[in-house]
């Protein structure tokens, strides 16, 4: 048997969420830093992300992440992640699969019943402390980087939907986010149809009317990616909502075409921009639990921990609480006789 590109990884989830995590068959990334790393494997090394996260090794809801070697000289490792359509710069689940992969495997140094670590991102470091017992990861808690709001109560005109209100956040992302009750939408799984096609319809209509760009990092810029929000189903939950990842790009001439994928988890980036939102409006005060449902009914919590500048924008300081589980482990190969090395998508589930 021929084989190449043998690919280690183990397989998780967050709440929900997938996040396969690449623990070996790549040595290391061109680049100073993590966020040079992400833009080497955009632009020169792409045929990676599609690989593991297209078919037959993916499909549409699934996120990995790769493992390499710090830049940050605080740094316990460091970590690349891979969306169906970009490179996001932060993710708060994938930040709480990996963690869980890394002191699970033995990869760092497990302590009980705490263990720290500061992982590099390309967003930037982040400090992890992970509750450990039995050598099992019970919960893992973040320190973000700072989110901040770049538009409030903004109304934008969607085709065929007509004025809608949204606040553009940043948490990692930039996301758009829009009330779901207007639209008629409680979140729930059975609504899956209709929440993505709402979701990207939302995203375009922002990403054209509404520009923004970090303004300590350009390259980061634009919405990519959307929120529905609203109020929880859960008892003791704060709000819930339901994150649209694409998964293809949007023909306005054919919506039926479009396709995007609900986070199974109540996204930790997502509920960063949430709170920055919410905080800029008075809504929601320093050091309170804010319970954030996703569209299975798990809860990630979050914490405005201070106040902070980024650029001209009145940001925060936060945390961010959640729990992965590891599911497989496994090795993923490429045969050179393949005919998909690159995977493929079919428009009946993408």
């Amino acid at each position: 048997m021929r084989l190449s590109n043998v690919i280690t990884a183990v397989d998780a989830h967050a709440c929900g969420e997938p996040g396969r995590v690449i623990t070996g068959g790549v040595l290391d990334v061109p680049g100073e830093t993590m966020f040079d790393k992400k833009a080497y494997l955009e632009k020169h090394a792409d045929h990676l992300r599609q690989r593991m996260l297209r078919e037959p090794r993916g499909y549409p809801a699934l996120c990995c992440n790769l493992i390499l070697p710090p830049t940050h000289p605080a740094a316990d490792a460091g970590f690349v992640i891979m969306e169906q359509t970009e490179y996001p710069a932060m993710s708060g689940s994938n930040t709480i699969c990996v963690a869980t992969v890394l002191i699970e495997t033995g990869m760092v140094p497990a302590q009980e019943p705490v263990t720290e670590l500061a992982l590099e991102a390309p967003a930037g470091l982040i400090r992890v402390r992970a509750e450990v017992s039995s050598g099992k990861v019970t919960s893992v808690t973040f320190e973000n980087v700072p989110a901040f709001a770049a538009h409030l109560d903004a109304e934008i005109d969607v085709p065929t939907l007509g004025p809608v209100t949204v606040d553009v956040a940043y948490g990692g992302m930039f996301y758009v986010i829009a009330d779901a009750e207007p639209l008629g939408l409680c979140l729930a799984p059975d609504e899956g149809r209709e929440i993505v096609r709402l979701g990207e319809m939302i995203k375009a209509a922002a990403r054209e009317q509404l520009p923004v760009a970090h303004p300590e990092n350009p390259a980061i810029s634009g919405v990519t990616i959307s929120q529905l929000s609203g109020p929880p189903s859960q008892r003791g939950a704060s709000r819930k909502n339901a994150v649209v990842v694409s998964t293809g790009t949007l023909d306005w001439e054919r919506p039926e075409t479009w396709t995007g994928a609900i986070d199974r988890s109540p996204c930790g980036t997502g509920t960063c921009a949430k709170m920055a939102a919410l905080f800029a409006k008075g809504e929601l005060g320093l050091d309170q639990d804010f319970r954030h449902e996703g569209i299975l009914g798990t809860i990630f919590t979050g914490r405005v921990t201070g106040e902070t500048q980024v650029g001209p924008y009145r940001g925060i300081t936060s945390t961010l609480s959640g729990r992965a589980w590891i599911t497989g482990m496994n090795q993923y190969v490429l045969d050179p006789d393949d005919p998909f090395p690159q995977g493929f998508t079919v428009g009946d589930i993408w």
